[in-house]
């Protein structure tokens, strides 16, 4: 017993209808539409290369590889823990137990200079 029929044993409509080919209307439409994305693409591919990049400001205050070795920086952090810089040193939070520290340190708040 064969579950599926093939091509040759199907009703004569369906044979003559898959056969047939596209009218000129529709393949004129298809055509439009295949264009159409092409021309989008192409127009989305043009304006992201064409957008300025994004302009990079110096930072107003010279760069420290640590913050806690810059004077002017009064706070600093990794993303986890926090530190500050008091009159009796540098005291700093406990990280939670699920933080992922970012790669560097970064000043959170100045004073002074």
């Amino acid at each position: 017993m064969a579950d599926h029929l093939s091509p040759d044993s199907r009703s004569p409509d369906l044979r003559s209808h898959d056969s047939a080919p596209p009218d000129a209307g529709t393949r004129s439409h298809d055509r439009r539409v295949a264009w159409s994305v092409v021309a989008l693409t192409a127009v989305t591919v043009l304006i992201g290369a064409l957008t300025a990049a994004p302009v990079h400001h110096p930072a107003s205050h010279p760069v420290v590889a640590n913050p806690s070795q810059d004077a002017t920086c009064a706070e600093w952090g990794d993303g986890c823990r926090v530190c500050q810089r008091a009159e009796d040193g540098i005291a700093c939070s406990l990280p939670g137990i699920a933080c992922t520290p970012k790669a560097e340190q970064s000043c959170l708040r100045r004073v002074g200079g």
